[in-house]
């Protein structure tokens, strides 16, 4: 399954385009990506989210 719509980073409107008509910009998937449970790479990415945003865990 492709996904069509794109937004672009700049201005914030949507498009089926790959550049954005107004401003030009390279837009990008509007889709988040799909949830799994069995995400193997789950973990690490909460992890980096957690350091990058300064929320601190007691480690086990």
């Amino acid at each position: 399954m492709r996904f069509r719509i794109r937004k672009c980073p700049k201005c914030g409107r949507y498009t089926l385009k790959e550049t954005c008509p107004v401003c030009g910009e390279k837009t990008k998937v509007a889709h988040p990506p799909r949830f799994s449970p069995e995400d193997p790479y789950g973990e690490y990415r909460r992890r980096l989210k957690r350091e990058l945003l300064g929320i601190g865990r007691k480690e086990k």
